[in-house]
C-alpha cells in the first residue's frame, strides 16, 4: 500500500519498476479502497506490505490495517524491519533512511500472526494489533543490534 501523496507517487513508480503492484491509499485517505485492493492482490496469490506506521505516524506504531486485512483474508501477518549500517537520515516525521554506498542492510521478519475470522470485538482486535506491535519492536531491536555484524566472520550467515 502506497500513499496517494505526491511523495507516494515516487514510491509507487519505484516499486512498480521492481515488479510489484502499488495499491494506492493510506489510513488517512482511501483506506477502504486500498484494503479492498490489497485483499484482491492476496486472493490472486500475491504478497502485500504496509508501511506499518501509516502516513502520519506516530513513528514505529502499528496501525490497524494489517490486522483488519489478516482477519478479512484469513491469512497471517508478520512484521519486518530493515536496519542499515550507514545511512542518511532525513528530518521527516518518520526519520526516513537512505542507505549510503556500501552500507550493510539486515532484514528481520517476525513469525506469523494469525487473526481469526471470528475476532470481532474491539478488545480482540486491539490484542492482535498489540501482538503486531510487539513483533515489530522485537525485529527492529534485533536488526539494529546485529546489522554491523552482517558478513563478518563472527556472524557469516547474516
Amino acid at each position: 500500500m502506497v500513499s496517494r501523496s505526491f511523495d507516494g507517487e515516487y514510491i509507487a513508480r519505484t516499486i512498480e519498476k521492481l515488479g510489484f503492484v502499488a495499491v494506492r491509499g493510506s489510513s488517512s485517505r482511501g483506506s477502504a479502497t486500498a484494503l479492498l485492493g490489497l485483499k484482491s492482490q492476496l486472493e490472486q496469490g500475491n504478497l502485500v506490505a504496509f508501511t506499518i506506521d501509516g502516513p502520519r505516524g506516530p513513528k514505529d506504531v502499528a496501525k490497524p490495517g494489517p490486522v483488519l486485512l489478516s482477519r478479512a483474508c484469513a491469512m497471517p501477518m508478520a512484521a519486518f524491519y530493515v536496519a542499515l549500517s550507514d545511512a542518511w537520515v532525513l528530518r521527516t516525521w518518520d526519520a526516513l533512511m537512505i542507505p549510503k554506498p556500501f552500507s550493510k542492510a539486515l532484514v528481520r521478519f517476525s513469525g506469523k500472526i494469525w487473526v481469526p475470522v471470528e475476532a470481532e470485538s474491539d478488545a480482540q482486535m486491539a490484542e492482535f494489533q498489540g501482538q503486531l506491535q510487539a513483533a515489530l519492536e522485537r525485529v527492529t531491536r534485533f536488526a539494529e543490534e546485529h546489522v554491523a555484524r552482517v558478513g563478518s566472520a563472527e556472524f557469516p550467515f547474516l
